[in-house]
């Protein structure tokens, strides 16, 4: 069977430019009024990649409006079983919060709110219903149908059902009752488009803060200076299902070891020629030190942040088109896209017989032209102006 690894170079993105919004300047006025930022995700407590593109989201709209930007932190109350599936009442969202979201929104004369996520469709719904002139913005992280039909396929349970089906009715709410809707890529537009019958208004794609440091150590837990590869994910269905895959079909063909670092990663089985790490303080030696980044994710919707970071610390990408969905042509033709074992151990392979630097600055330059928070400033600042 012919190998599919990829370098596609002339083929062109499926962006759809009337959609894709882009900022002339970086500036903003609050003119339109003040912006209320609605998030489950406590900036202080949360981890991993969504709860980073969520803080620095609130962080760039705060520095664009100042006093304009309010933020409310939903409760972390589980949902009422009947409320989640049969309303989408889900992710702190009920009669109490509904009712504090509302008393905000009057109190402090809020003009526009921010949802940080298709999953809070109920409050769209609510705040259109009792304050028809506020202007709703939903930021969709995911198409959530999609996600958690995966988790669904990958745990086929009464409880993934019901999970399913919330977040269904949830995102459904959403697309109906919003003004505006973002999504990360195109690919997630079209899939709106298919299940609740509008795409976005506009694709705004992940960013990350820069967290890249010339002077970082070897990991302590790592082989270093020995050569590794490196896989970054936590532990939810598409990263086990990852591991699962390349620890069965790759790691074997190969005679470098693969470190898997990530919260709730360590309780991977166990397999030759993989090191489960796990939860890290400090993920920037671990990138720094390795040899490439690995991510042979299979599924899921969004964008992928352990591709973001790589392109932030310089490094070389071998990863499935899933891995690469979202992000630009440009990116994956200065990496390697592979979709079976043998391409992808060959292309591992290849790095390993010719090592790729250490700090590669023209795959930095792909972070600092499509990734970094001065994109995103500049994109949200387009959005809230429209």
């Amino acid at each position: 069977m012919r190998a599919s690894c990829r370098n596609p170079g002339a083929k062109t993105s499926a962006a759809v430019a009337a959609r894709r919004i882009v900022a002339d300047s970086i500036g903003v006025t609050d003119a339109a009024g003040p912006l209320l930022y609605v998030t489950p995700t406590d900036p202080a407590l949360a981890t991993g990649g969504r709860a980073k593109l969520s803080r620095l989201h609130q962080s760039l709209l705060h520095d664009l409006l100042g006093d304009g930007f309010h933020r409310l932190v939903l409760p972390s109350r589980g949902p009422n079983p009947v409320a989640a599936i049969l309303r989408g009442q889900i992710d702190g969202i009920d009669a109490a919060s509904l009712s504090a979201l509302s008393d905000r929104i009057a109190g402090h004369r809020i003009e526009r709110i921010f949802l940080d996520g298709s999953n809070l469709g109920s409050a769209a719904r609510a705040i259109k219903r009792r304050h028809p002139a506020v202007r709703v913005i939903t930021f969709c992280h995911n198409v959530e149908a999609r996600f958690f039909l995966g988790a669904l396929r990958a745990s086929p349970t009464p409880r993934s059902l019901a999970v399913l089906a919330a977040n269904l009715n949830a995102e459904r709410a959403a697309v109906r009752a919003s003004d505006m809707i973002i999504t990360l890529s195109d690919r997630d537009s079209a899939l709106l488009q298919r299940l609740y019958g509008r795409g976005a208004d506009a694709v705004l794609p992940l960013a990350i803060e820069d967290g890249y440091r010339r002077d970082a150590l070897p990991p302590p837990r790592s082989p270093a200076p020995t050569p590794y590869l490196l896989f970054v994910g936590g532990g939810f269905y598409a990263n086990r299902d990852a591991v699962r895959w390349y620890a069965d079909r790759v790691a074997p063909r190969l005679a470098i070891e693969t470190m898997i670092v990530g919260h709730g990663m360590e309780q991977c089985p166990p397999a030759p020629g993989i090191t489960l790490v796990g939860a890290v303080e400090d993920l920037a030696p671990w990138y720094a030190h390795a040899l490439a980044v690995v991510a042979p994710i299979r599924d899921g919707s969004g964008m992928k942040t352990k591709v973001a970071e790589a392109l932030m610390f310089g490094k070389r990408i071998i990863a499935t088109a899933e891995a690469f969905s979202g992000y630009a042509p440009s990116v994956v033709v200065a990496n390697r896209q592979c979709d079976d074992p043998a391409s992808f151990a060959a292309a591992i392979s290849e790095a390993c017989g010719d090592p790729p630097p250490g700090f590669d600055p023209a795959i930095r330059l792909l972070y600092d032209r499509f990734h970094a928070p001065a994109v995103a400033r500049a994109g949200l600042a387009a959005i809230i102006s429209a």
